[in-house]
């Protein structure tokens, strides 16, 4: 009688687990130069195939239009030649940076006599759910890889072909490096079942982390059974103070609104200080209009846009929580640091909040206030990146407490063990 193994009684997506964990068994005591060969292999790949990569996204762009997807959606779909060099280039950086595996996060000798070290480990199989970014596709990749963690990567439909031919330039580069290809799987299916099998694979994935729209996020951090790491939506604030240089707000506002706006970390919410209303906000309106941003405003910013070029309608309640992803922003006056930090409690996502002044007691005081993964001091909100931080790439942007908190490079990739080492200690 033949004994069937667990695997061969798997859907797609357990064995894809499955072989995932295998995988990771094999990768976590690699040194670092195994793991940099392949990330090197994998960045040449990606800048030798990009017709094959192009060629498939125009597919998915194309379909995306025929259903009318918004511009800023299209925009983080979107892979051109040059956004798959900077991809690559991207993925060099990750090989460049200190390999987290390994590193002793503390040690001492006891006072018995034993030598106690805890050093980082990887997760080992990390699975990725997430919208429309083909780019997230290989960062998540690369720095799975270069913390030792095998990865399930299970991207939204809308990318479907474009993450298909990543995936494949992918696991042909780790094999010619002579690493598994199934550190590096797309999870099999379209259908939402596929997701649901993900968040059940429970004993097989370490850890999910969600990248995309809150709906996404609810629905992972609400329905897996396996640990999540939750990164959150973007309803980023500029506070503008009382004591603003004018050309540094208006150029921060605009930067943080416009520069993309398919963003997690783009400005949604403008909030004025009232006793620089009147002298920054005709300026700041027109500088919106120039950029194509409505503005969806309170009374009081209402009264300031008479005379302006830019687009303004009435704001409701729902605008103050809203992740626009688009050429809109919400825009209200307040009257004082304390109000701005108050309307930012009440409808943050927690992710970033900027104010503009020059007063150190205000940015003080709005640092020590706000509890965001990130408080920018006379800086666009755009500077919550991991790439921007200096960590090569990120996977996501936390908004929670635990464990891992703001953009997540390497050592958020990873958990820790201790080493206890004796000379036939017992305990008495």
């Amino acid at each position: 009688m033949t004994t069937l193994s667990p695997y061969d009684s798997m859907s797609p997506v357990g064995q894809a687990a499955y072989r995932a964990k295998g995988a990771a068994a094999t990768l976590a005591p690699l040194p670092r130069a195994a793991k940099d060969d392949a990330l090197l292999a994998i960045a040449d790949a990606l800048e030798v195939r990009t017709s094959e990569i192009v060629e498939a996204n125009a597919q998915d762009v194309a379909r995306a239009r025929e259903a009318g997807t918004g511009e800023g959606m299209i925009d983080r779909l979107t892979l051109t030649p040059e956004r798959v060099r900077a991809i690559a280039a991207d993925v060099r950086d990750v090989a460049a940076l200190p390999d987290p595996v390994g590193e002793v996060v503390r040690g001492s000798t006891l006072p018995n006599g034993i030598d106690l070290s805890q050093v980082r480990v990887p997760l080992g199989v990390v699975g990725i759910i997430y919208e429309g970014r083909p780019n997230v596709t290989v960062d998540a990749a690369a720095l799975c890889l270069k913390s030792g963690n095998a990865v399930l990567l299970r991207g939204s439909s809308s990318a479907y072909r474009s993450n298909t031919a990543l995936v494949g330039v992918l696991r042909d580069a780790v094999h010619g490096a002579g690493l598994p290809a199934d550190a590096v799987q797309l999870v099999p299916g379209e259908s939402r079942d596929s997701v649901r099998e993900l968040m059940r694979a429970r004993g097989l994935v370490d850890v999910l982390i969600p990248r995309g729209g809150a709906s996404l996020i609810n629905t992972v951090v609400q329905e897996s059974v396996v640990p999540v790491i939750e990164t959150g939506t973007g309803n980023c604030h500029v506070y503008v103070d009382a004591q603003a240089d004018l050309d540094t707000a208006v150029e921060i506002l605009v930067n943080s609104k416009a520069q993309r706006v398919g963003v997690c970390n783009a400005a949604e919410t403008l909030l004025v200080h009232q006793d620089i209303a009147a002298e920054f906000l005709p300026r700041a309106l027109d500088a919106l209009a120039d950029a194509g941003v409505t503005v969806h405003a309170d009374e009081r910013v209402m009264a300031y846009a008479k005379d302006s070029r830019a687009t303004v309608v009435e704001a409701t309640t729902e605008d103050w929580e809203t992740e626009y992803l688009s050429h809109d922003i919400a825009a209200a006056v307040v009257d004082s640091l304390d109000r701005a930090v108050e309307h930012i409690r009440l409808w943050t996502s927690g992710h970033t909040e900027a104010i503009v002044t020059t007063s150190q007691q205000a940015a003080r005081r709005f640092t020590r206030l706000v509890d965001s993964t990130t408080v920018a001091v006379n800086a666009s909100t755009r500077f919550t990146d991991g790439g921007q931080f200096g960590f090569g790439a990120e996977i996501g942007i936390s908004t929670q407490k635990l464990h891992a908190r703001g953009p997540m490079g390497l050592p958020e990739l990873t958990s820790t063990k201790y080493i206890v080492t004796g000379d036939g200690h017992v305990r008495r």
